[in-house]
């Protein structure tokens, strides 16, 4: 693995697509990074989801007083939404735009799934006042015991609030978000993690039709009283897309669908032919992607950097929000040095998580599209696209490859 103290020593140079230290492949590859919760500003039709002013990087830069990030600035982020510190690029070194969301709901399965091309037409169930008994006396007959909790919480603060009471009782902790989620919480010491994985393979066998839930999380955790910490032995139980997605096409086509850190579990393991672990982050996700350029050859790269939604839009911290911006800008640095003449390079998000809005809930927003190699024309305004579910159209052409998405490929627009 490269060093990365180039991130350091050299903070002012600017975006380069020659590769550096390793052998070119003469395939195409699209890398898409996906900036959990980063998005630019309301919907239209936020105000139905309660959002209607949510504009989650415009915001925190503001909170910010200005971001530093010459790379994306460089790129064009500027020239898509307002965000101090990041004027409009008079060139942009690539093609820009915004995308909206076509399906209903505004969570991260949601997001991923349509900009893999499946856009869906019911939103997944969500539960604001807990789980009815209908699923919870279920879950309880097959586990064996009662469980604490059943309510919307964030999951630092429910093990904080119940975690003493599960040491004395062995219950687990239950709780769910504003997203479609059955979470399951337990201390290592009194649970031990594979039946708490047990325990949440029941949980997705019963949370089916109406209460099927888009995931099933374990959340194992540790410590004692007042100082409990939640594990890096979180694990997903999600459903698996109803139809075949960009990552289904792509393996298909014998091509290599590689991806980095939760994404595998978003998509249920569907369509994947290589996951890259990252636990540990950010850091660890860019890491990821890096030993992802390195290993494939052709085909698909997919990424998911978490913190900027589990660590500051849930946790209302635009000042980490905004130093997790600045630390991914200086990565694009040394990501640089990995792309191949034949690459298309993506940034882009799921959904809004404005840090600055009202409650820790995601927010319904425009997402960012910037996108970028040597097959891509430079400074193209691709407006708003209507559709998440466009960008994979787009990849999947770039790539040559044959299927059926939603979605219009935007692709002759922007190529050379």
């Amino acid at each position: 693995m490269k060093s990365m103290t180039k991130l350091i020593l050299e903070p002012e140079k600017q975006l380069k697509l020659n590769p550096v230290g390793y052998e070119i492949e003469n395939k195409r590859r699209v890398v898409i990074m996906v900036l959990d919760g980063a998005g630019v500003g309301a919907m239209p039709d936020a105000v139905l989801y309660g959002d209607a002013n949510a504009s989650t990087i415009p915001n925190v830069s503001q909170k910010a007083g200005g971001l530093k990030l010459p790379q994306l600035t460089s790129l064009g982020l500027g020239n898509i939404a307002v965000v101090q510190g990041v004027p409009p690029s008079p060139s942009p070194r690539a093609s820009f735009g915004t995308m909206g969301m076509s399906s209903p709901g505004k969570d991260t399965t949601t997001g991923h799934w349509e900009l893999a091309g499946l856009v869906l037409q019911e939103p997944f169930p969500v539960y604001p006042g807990g789980f009815p008994p209908e699923v919870i006396e279920p879950f309880k007959e097959s586990i064996g015991r009662d469980i604490l909790g059943n309510q919307p919480a964030s999951g630092t603060e429910i093990i904080q609030e119940l975690g003493e009471k599960h040491l004395k009782t062995g219950f687990p902790i239950v709780y769910t978000s504003a997203d479609s989620v059955f979470q399951v919480a337990a201390h290592e010491e009194i649970v031990p993690v594979s039946l708490l994985y047990d325990w949440c393979r029941i949980a997705r066998s019963l949370l089916k039709g109406k209460h099927a839930v888009s995931r099933v999380i374990a959340r194992p955790f540790e410590g004692k009283p007042g100082r409990f910490k939640r594990t890096e032995r979180r694990k997903d139980f999600a459903l698996s897309p109803p139809c075949s997605t960009l990552l289904d096409w792509v393996s298909r086509a014998g091509k290599e669908v590689a991806v980095v850190g939760k994404v595998k579990d978003i998509f249920n393991e569907k369509g994947v032919t290589r996951h890259i672990p990252a636990a540990g982050g950010n850091s660890a996700v860019t890491s990821g992607i890096l030993e992802a350029m390195n290993k494939v050859k052709e085909g698909l790269i997919w990424a998911n950097l978490g913190d900027f939604d589990t660590l500051y839009g849930h946790r209302n911290n635009a000042e980490g929000f905004a130093r997790a911006l600045e630390e991914f800008d200086r990565f694009l640095l040394l990501l640089s040095e990995y792309i191949n003449p034949l690459d298309m390079i993506v940034i882009t998000a799921d959904h809004g998580c404005d840090p600055t809005w009202p409650g820790t809930d995601h927010t319904r927003e425009f997402v960012p599209l910037l996108i970028w190699g040597d097959p891509v024309k430079k400074g193209v305004s691709l407006g708003t696209c209507t559709s998440l579910a466009d960008l994979g159209a787009t990849a999947m052409e770039y790539l040559q490859v044959r299927g059926t998405l939603d979605g219009d490929s935007f692709w002759d627009l922007i190529k050379k």
